[in-house]
């Protein structure tokens, strides 16, 4: 193991950067597509699904884009561990060709005016190959990242991957949204709405070429040259973190709402339940998401210095106290206050990711790093981030009150609060006596 100075774990190399820019070519095209899919839920639930209630069509809709995430867990299964095996390099590669390639045939899917029934049922098929590739995502391209990066800027480099997920949805969202204006409803209904999918394989292309030019990580380069590859990663991640695991499972909870919330429900929402016009809308979800997205890494340059915990328990407590707030803003009716809501729940979201992302790497030594995050990341983003559109929709439905989902995202905002206080220990380097260059700061047992 090579010693460190403390210049090493300040200064950002080009190869970081490179890492930086790979990874976040795969964070783009998943959040590229849940800022298209959210935007353009109206003209896909009219051409794969019939029926004489608008609701109920939409309701289709945010299922299937449910459903895409049924197969997350398995892809995180599948692709977190052979990450630790082969080499976060090469499984990311594998990745953006199944998350691009999948994205695209969506866009050539025959409608049910064409195939009936056969419609829908390939649109949930292409969604689910994008879920089970969209599962090695994260996991690999945080530990990538985070092994290239210099220890005292972790938080900086792998919350800024998040910031260009950010991105992409606000130009996801956005060229749908130009595509609309220029078009109108009835071309976009016909054939418009393909655009944006089609899109997704040159951007995928793009993707692998660069991803196929980088070095893989100095630690997994390591593990290989002194045989310390785990032979099983899913096993001794189960066998040595899966208390941590479990922590990260209520952390993660926050997360996954609220992002999803954020850039896939709340466009509609505003449009739909609320009344704004679709340009109210976007303009008022670009603000926020866009704003949040340069929020991001500044909020995880402060986790390097001020620590994860705080941070964590900082934008889950924000949650619970603002969230119902916000959304009594939101359906006030002035755009103003909208963007207001908006910027709270951006910037909460920009406080609790700025952390996130390294605090989890911290938890977990580099043979098994990739899985072990996969594991808990992809269960919980599956389970409640994937769902977020239907069940807010379905609670507005049901109960009539406009800001039943503020509850809902409130709640689970409360269980994250409470493993951030009882069950997360500080893993952020200057805020660690002896934190040591490579071993994580282990998770206090629950």
């Amino acid at each position: 193991m090579h010693s460190r100075t403390e210049a090493d774990d300040q200064k950002i190399s080009p190869q970081a950067r490179k890492v930086l820019v790979a990874a976040g070519i795969g964070h783009f095209i998943e959040w590229y597509d849940v800022g298209t899919y959210g935007l353009l839920a109206t003209f896909l639930a009219a051409n794969f699904f019939v029926s004489g209630d608008p609701t109920t069509a939409l309701l289709a809709t945010f299922a299937v884009s449910a459903i895409g995430f049924v197969l997350r867990p398995l892809g995180g299964l599948f692709f977190g561990p052979l990450g630790d095996r082969i080499g976060r390099q090469r499984t990311l590669a594998i990745v953006v060709l199944l998350t691009s390639g999948s994205t695209f045939a969506m866009g050539v899917l025959p409608t049910y005016d064409s195939v009936g029934v056969l419609a829908p049922v390939l649109l949930v098929a292409a969604r689910m190959v994008q879920g089970f590739g969209a599962g090695g995502e994260t996991s690999n391209a945080v530990a990538l990242l985070f092994e290239h990066s210099p220890r005292t800027r972790r938080g900086f480099m792998t919350s800024s991957m998040d910031g260009i997920g950010f991105i992409a949805s606000v130009v996801g969202s956005g060229l749908a949204l130009a595509l609309i204006t220029v078009l109108g409803d009835g071309a976009m209904t016909g054939w418009g709405w393909r655009i944006p999918f089609l899109l997704a394989l040159p951007l995928g292309l793009v993707g692998l070429y660069i991803r196929l030019q980088l070095e893989d990580s100095p630690e997994f380069q390591e593990l290989e040259a002194t045989g310390g590859v785990a032979e099983s990663p899913t096993k001794e991640a189960f066998r040595t973190g899966s208390k941590a695991m479990l922590v990260l499972c209520g952390i993660l909870l926050l997360k996954a709402i609220a992002h999803w919330a954020l850039v896939s429900f709340l466009p509609s929402f505003l449009s739909g339940d609320l009344g704004f016009s679709t340009t109210e809308a976007f303009t008022t979800t670009t603000v926020a998401i866009g704003v949040t997205a340069i929020a991001v890494p500044v909020m995880g340059a402060l986790s390097d210095r001020l620590g994860r915990k705080p941070m964590l328990i900082a934008g889950s407590a924000g949650f619970v106290l603002l969230t119902w707030p916000a959304f009594y803003l939101m359906s006030l009716g002035s755009v103003v206050l909208a963007v207001s809501a908006m910027l709270i729940l951006g910037l909460l979201i920009a406080v609790f990711d700025g952390a996130l992302s390294a605090m989890m790497a911290e938890q977990f030594p580099a043979r098994i790093r990739s899985g072990a995050m996969a594991i808990p990341y992809n269960l919980v983003v599956s389970a409640f981030g994937g769902t977020v559109p239907y069940v807010a929709t379905w609670l507005v439905a049901t109960t009539g009150n406009q800001l039943a989902p503020s509850f809902y995202v409130m709640l689970l905002a409360a269980v994250t609060l409470s493993f951030a206080i009882t069950s997360i220990r500080e893993t952020a380097p200057r805020r660690t006596a002896a934190a040591p260059d490579r071993d994580p700061v282990p998770t206090r047992q629950p």
